[in-house]
């Protein structure tokens, strides 16, 4: 089997996981500075058999998009043309952020930790990625 990408994404970085070959466990990858994640996405998939990227999508709690969807939409088109061939997929990634902090308090994870930059976008990335593994 092929592995399946999350991003969670953001302006400044991208918070991203990556399932085992068998798509049964979600992990976090170190974040990328949103500059430099189609660099990373072309490498990663070049070295590993992917067959589909997720992107987490922002919404209001009413289901609208929110504000930061709008940063999302070009990279989308971005990476449909960079990589035509890799099926790319949405998921709502409300409360992903509340929930990653959540984790890192229930988790142990010291202040420093907890406010390490990045930590929460690979957490949310990993959430994205465990609902879409869970619920397809």
């Amino acid at each position: 089997m092929s592995r399946i990408i999350a991003i969670d994404y953001g302006r400044k970085r991208c918070g991203i996981a990556v399932t085992d070959p068998l798509q049964i466990i979600a992990n976090g990858l170190p974040t990328v500075p949103t500059f430099q994640l189609m660099d990373f996405l072309k490498d990663y998939c070049s070295k590993e058999d992917v067959e589909m990227i997720i992107v987490g999508e922002p919404r209001q709690m009413d289901g609208s998009p929110s504000e930061s969807a709008r940063y999302i939409e070009p990279f989308l088109k971005h990476l449909s043309r960079e990589m035509p061939h890799m099926k790319i997929e949405r998921r709502d990634e409300r409360f992903t952020s509340v929930i990653a902090h959540r984790e890192m308090l229930a988790g142990g994870f010291k202040k420093s930790q907890r406010q390490e930059k990045g930590r929460a976008d690979e957490m949310s990335a990993v959430l994205i990625l465990t609902d879409y593994l869970q619920n397809r």
